[in-house]
């Protein structure tokens, strides 16, 4: 009978409101379908709007910027930011600006605060994945080598966990995919939610 039931699971197919090959990479490693639709919104802070508000709002307005275009089918939207000290620390502008961060990281504890959003037919439900990470103190030269190997321009924070960063990384508090890109088991939680309130609704 068990088996039975493991046999009709399905995960719904989704529209990927995000060009993160992170994200797809994820998406794709736990078998879910999805088609890609790259949002344009504009990721400004606003003043005085916390990491969390930020993430959130961002991901929502990811979502609907999206969805308009995807009518009856549900999207998913995210937005993943590194916090130290309070401060948002987004994506670097350059090498330059990759080892300002990676030098404000280095020997310290940070967050990694996810938005995450899913949507379908004006429903939407929003949740925030928070992961603290722990960098080894680093010498110059270790930056240097993370900044110019680690690709780190499209990366909040200057660095991707799975790849050379990982060399320096002495803890994890938390979801790890949250750290890669994506804490796909809240999106499982927020898609069955959302499909839950369909239900109900119809």
């Amino acid at each position: 009978m068990l088996n039975d039931v493991d046999m009709t699971f399905e995960l719904p197919p989704i529209i990927l409101a995000s060009g993160s090959p992170r994200r797809s990479e994820i998406m794709a490693s736990v078998g879910w379908e999805f088609e890609k639709s790259v949002p344009d919104v504009d990721e400004s802070v606003r003043e005085g709007e916390s990491p969390e508000d930020y993430v959130r709002r961002l991901a929502g307005e990811k979502a609907l910027a999206v969805a308009d275009s995807h009518p009856g089918q549900i999207i998913l939207a995210a937005d993943t930011t590194v916090v130290i000290g309070g401060q948002i620390v987004g994506k670097p502008e350059d090498h330059e600006d990759a080892k300002r961060m990676i030098r404000m990281l280095s020997g310290n504890w940070h967050e990694v605060l996810t938005g995450v959003a899913v949507a379908r037919n004006g429903d939407e439900k929003i949740g925030l994945q928070r992961t603290r990470v722990k960098f080894a103190a680093m010498t110059d030269a270790e930056i240097d080598f993370l900044v110019e190997r680690g690709d780190p321009l499209d990366k909040a924070g200057a660095y991707a966990v799975q790849a050379q960063a990982a060399l320096f990384i002495e803890g994890i508090e938390g979801d790890y995919w949250n750290v890669v890109g994506l804490p796909i088991s809240l999106v499982y939680r927020l898609v069955k939610g959302l499909e839950n309130s369909i239900d109900d609704h119809s």
